[in-house]
This record gives structure tokens, sequence and C-alpha cells, in this order.
């Protein structure tokens, strides 16, 4: 029986998720995990050696090499042949600065849920947000979303963060994940009708039409300041061109439905 795999330390999780070659269609995704992320960072980012690189996140070197030939190897593929990377998932905590060669080492611990671990038991307080999530912004799509930032909020703070990759299959397995996962607010840009009763049945609470970044909307939520759109729609079927517009915002160069 193999031995459990030992969770790997990381600074922070990074701020560009998603990298597509550009001007034609990917022909399959890639996953980057964010410990390997974390491997490249270091090392070939911050020059450090495996050894300081194994110490940094309480790993082995012989760990630290493997992950690293691993990423090494993903990252040639996508330059080399054009797939999409993805950063996403992995074995992996936010050190919080408590591991020796972290920027923050020494500050006060931060609280982060990664991979597996339960987020807190639900009471009064406690909440759990998702957002549509691409590159630090709310994504656009409902429908064609590829990531959530999940938030975990204790009396209007947030005590935990993580981004979780999802593998679509429409509004009604979207909400299915979202209900799954504990949640009780979504927080979108633009999301079609039928995606809208799909979250609502579950009991989840919508706010629509939302721009700009995940951390600051999410902010703007718990200080009851967030600017959204009840009435928001996205529907395919009144669209007009690549760059069209929607009912109720502009869709630039994707096809956005549910």
């Amino acid at each position: 029986m193999p031995r459990p795999q030992r969770q790997r330390y990381v600074c922070r999780e990074p701020d560009y998720i998603f990298f597509r070659p550009d001007g034609i269609p990917p022909p399959e995704d890639i996953i980057l995990s964010v410990d390997e992320f974390e491997v490249i960072r270091l090392v070939d980012l911050e020059g450090k050696t495996h050894e300081e690189t194994a110490r940094q996140m309480k790993i082995s070197r012989t760990t630290v090499t493997e992950i690293y030939e691993s990423a090494r190897y993903k990252i040639s593929d996508s330059l080399v042949n054009g797939k999409k990377l993805m950063i996403l998932g992995g074995n992996y905590r936010i050190c919080g600065g408590k591991t020796e060669g972290c920027p923050n080492f020494n500050c006060e611990e931060r609280i982060c849920l990664k991979n597996g671990v339960e987020a807190p038991e639900k009471g009064k307080d406690i909440m759990r947000i998702a957002v549509t999530y691409e590159n630090g912004n709310v994504f656009q799509h409902f429908g064609h979303t590829e990531a959530f930032k999940f938030y975990d909020t204790e009396s209007g703070n947030v005590i935990a963060e993580e981004i979780v990759g999802v593998n679509g299959g429409g509004h009604g397995a979207l909400a299915d994940f979202l209900l799954a996962n504990k949640v009780d607010v979504l927080i979108c840009g633009g999301i079609g009708g039928g995606a809208q009763t799909a979250v609502v049945k579950s009991g989840i609470k919508l706010y629509g039409g939302v721009r700009g970044g995940a951390d600051d909307a999410v902010k703007d939520f718990l200080e009851g300041k967030l600017s959204y759109d009840p009435d928001v729609r996205c529907n395919h079927h009144e669209h007009s061109g690549a760059d069209h517009q929607c009912k109720d915002h502009i869709c630039k160069d994707h096809k956005c439905h549910n």
C-alpha cells in the first residue's frame, strides 16, 4: 500500500491560471498543479536550489526533483504543441508565512483549506461564496466557466479561499457541483434563465451581472455594496457576430450560453 502523499506548502496561488495559444483552437488541455507551479516559481524564477525548495515546501528534495521534471514537461508540451495550460488543483496548502524562505515568513498565519479538507461546519455566521473565475476576475459566462473560486466566510470575514476546476456539463451539472460543495452564494457575470432556475432551485442565492476582480466582488458583497444586476440574462439566441450584444451585457469573442 503506497504511503499517503505529504501536502506541499506554497506561498500563494497563481494570479493567472489559464494560458491559451493565440489564433488556433487548442487540441487539448494540460493541467499544471499549483504545487508544480510553485516548484517552477521557486527554482526557475527565484533561482532556489532543489534543497532550498524542498525545505520551503516541507517535502523531500527527491520529491521536488520529480515535481520539477513533471512541470517542465507539461510546460514544454503546451508551448511546442499549442495546448491550453491550466493551473489548478494539486495536494497543497498555503503556508501563511510559516515556512522558512516565504516572503511572509513569521507573519500572522492565514487559514486556507485545500483539496479534500472540508469547509468549516455551517453555522449562522459561516457562509461559502462561489465566483465564476478566470485570471483573477469574475468570468462572464456561467455555462462556460472552467473554474470557481470558493470563499469561506465567517462573521463577514474571509477565512479560506480555494480555486476549483470543473468539467462543465451544462448549467444543471454546474448547479449540482455548487450544491455538492455546499455553496450558499453565487457571484457571476452573464447567466441564462435555465441556469438561474437550476441555481435558485438548489437554494443558492444568485448575484449576476458582476464584473471586475473576484476578490473585490466578494469584499463588496460582504460589505453590502456589491453592484449586480438582478435581471441579468445571457442567451445565445440573442447574439449576432463575433463582438455580439447580449440582452444585458456585451460578450466579446465568446459563445455565451448555458
